[in-house]
């Protein structure tokens, strides 16, 4: 992850999260256990990238743009927002909506089109994404942070 932010910032990161949710959800889509099994499997190895890159990129986010006195204070309220109320909201939400509408009356449920809608979702927020965060990619912004101090001899 190093790496990529110093490469490609924190919004670009941000960005790559978000698309690798719409390649997960894809291939959720359109995998299955027989033949579609490595579609399953690189699924997982992709949600990887679309948490961890999302969260750490986040976190920097924060830290960055926070000044001292009130920087615990805003990661705790990001994770908050992120993975307790943003994933207890996305959980029912996403429940009621597969329920509504991709369940039929003998209860199936259409696995291929749920995941499309996700994948369709996720890719409308990315785009979104892009046009609403405003932030500039200043390379020295994280290393000057997190420089190690110089030891005076």
């Amino acid at each position: 992850i190093p790496f990529f932010l110093r490469r490609f910032g924190i919004k670009q990161v941000m960005l790559f999260s978000m698309v690798a949710w719409v390649l997960r959800f894809g291939l959720l889509a359109f995998g299955n256990p027989s033949e579609g099994l490595w579609m399953i499997i690189l699924s997982c190895i992709v949600y990887g990238m679309a948490f961890d890159f999302f969260n750490i990129s986040g976190s920097l986010f924060v830290e960055t743009q926070t000044q001292p006195s009130i920087r615990a204070s805003a990661q705790g309220l990001f994770m908050m927002m992120t993975n307790g109320f943003g994933a207890v909201l996305g959980s029912s939400i996403s429940g009621l909506v597969i329920q509504n509408y991709f369940t039929d009356a003998a209860g199936n449920k259409d696995w291929h089109g749920i995941w499309l809608a996700f994948a369709a979702y996720a890719l409308v927020i990315a785009v979104l994404f892009v046009f609403i965060f405003k932030h500039k990619h200043e390379p020295q912004e994280l290393e000057n942070k997190y420089a190690e101090p110089a030891i005076a001899a």
